[in-house]
């Protein structure tokens, strides 16, 4: 854990002086992180891809303004989590005239269970609690990546779960 931090804090500040192996290393070390966050969001595979993009580009352009290493994590999810909204506001001014065709799940029945269940939830209880169980924020972290309270944090999590229980008794 300590080596990963200090590999970490390494990738950053080479990445900082605008090398790009060491942001792509950087970069495949949260990918998964980035995925699951913006898919809890979004979704749909298509526009989780144009979310990770962007952010990715805004990422290497503004890697300088970060001001603390250590809160590298917390400044990602929140370009990411803001660029996933602003392709939830894009996209409802889209009208759809064409039937989309359905999905070919690949993955496994537990996951295709918890993302079933995700969707049946708020999206607001829903990132606050894919951000909290999956990606492991602190309550403070979500609050500051969201720009909501503490307070809010918490009981979006105590409603999401209130959600999920409601969800799986009648399953």
């Amino acid at each position: 854990m300590i080596a990963n931090k200090m590999n970490n804090e390494i990738l950053i500040q080479k990445a900082k002086m605008g090398n790009p192996d060491a942001f792509t290393e950087l970069m495949r070390l949260h990918m998964q992180n980035m995925y699951r966050t913006a898919k809890a969001i979004l979704m749909n595979d298509e526009d989780v891809a144009d979310a990770i993009q962007d952010t990715l580009l805004i990422i290497w352009e503004k890697l300088n303004e970060l001001k603390t290493n250590q809160y590298f994590k917390t400044w990602m999810t929140k370009i990411l989590v803001n660029n996933c909204y602003g392709i939830i506001r894009r996209n409802r001014r889209i009208t759809y005239t064409d039937e989309l065709p359905e999905r070919v799940m690949e993955d496994n029945a537990s996951n295709i269970e918890w993302r079933e269940a995700l969707s049946a939830i708020d999206e607001k209880y829903r990132i606050v609690l894919i951000l909290f169980y999956s990606e492991g924020f602190r309550a403070k972290e979500i609050a500051r990546i969201l720009g909501i309270t503490d307070s809010t944090v918490r009981t979006r999590l105590s409603r999401g779960r209130e959600q999920l229980r409601e969800y799986y008794s009648t399953q």
